[in-house]
């Protein structure tokens, strides 16, 4: 449950999130994973004990009682079960840096997934706003009945690779989010009928031969400008769960 280091400056560290490592426990993902959570390890406490230094850099956030709570350098987030690339700020100029070309997708988050069903354009684009579940306060929904407010959710993909296994198909994808909302991919898929393979939120009881146990879904490359605006492209290996479904694939 290590990250790895995959580039690192005076400025910027870019890490490999090993999937089932939670970045920060907020006090709803508390409510979803139970007390034993409290104990848990987070990308945050492996921050915090190898860059003491940046323990103030970004923003803090409070618990209802006035608690502050400190995301070091943290400027995105990956879900527990997405493995990847992921930008940790080393100072705050960086981090408002970073924070600035997230804001105005300039960053560009290219990532690999598995979906279930084989999909029939080449490529396309997903532009569907999402806004809350009604049905479930941890998922969010780009289809009818969403609530609150629906927000602009833009998802490029295009297909690398197609599998029938077992009767049911698949599609190896590449998808480049220009938004950046809250299970974005995850939603958007669901909504155009291709859930990501074994996710347990979304798709709960879709039909799993590539032996994920775990979304398969991974940061595959990221690239950003450094505060001298000069371009840095970071790509994550594929973890064990990816190289073995791809041998599946055959290519």
């Amino acid at each position: 449950m290590q990250p790895e280091i995959l580039y690192e400056d005076k400025d910027v560290l870019a890490i490999n999130k090993p999937s089932g490592l939670v970045v920060h426990l907020s006090s709803r993902a508390k409510a979803h994973y139970g007390a034993s959570s409290d104990e848990e390890h987070t990308l945050v406490d492996w921050i915090m004990s190898k860059y003491p230094e940046i323990k103030e850099v970004g923003e803090p956030g409070k618990t209802p009682t006035g608690q502050i709570i400190y995301r070091p350098g943290i400027v995105h987030r990956l879900d527990r079960e997405t493995s990847g690339v992921m930008l940790v700020a080393k100072n705050q100029k960086s981090f408002e840096n970073l924070k600035e070309q997230f804001q105005k997708h300039e960053i560009e988050k290219t990532y690999h997934a598995f979906v279930n069903g084989e999909i029939k354009n080449e490529e396309g684009v997903i532009d569907r706003p999402i806004g809350r579940s009604s049905k479930d306060f941890r998922m969010w929904s780009a289809q009818r009945g969403a609530r609150g407010e629906m927000r602009e959710a833009v998802t490029n993909y295009k297909v690398i690779s197609r599998k029938k296994i077992n009767a049911q198909g698949y599609s190896f994808i590449e998808v480049r989010p220009k938004t950046g909302r809250t299970h974005q991919i995850r939603v958007h898929f669901k909504a155009i009928h291709h859930p990501l393979v074994a996710d347990s939120l979304y798709a709960p009881s879709t039909e799993n031969s590539l032996g994920f146990k775990r979304l398969a879904l991974h940061s595959y490359i990221v690239t950003f400008k450094d505060t001298k605006d000069k371009s840095h492209t970071v790509t994550a290996p594929y973890p064990e769960d990816f190289e073995k479904a791809i041998k599946i694939f055959n290519f």
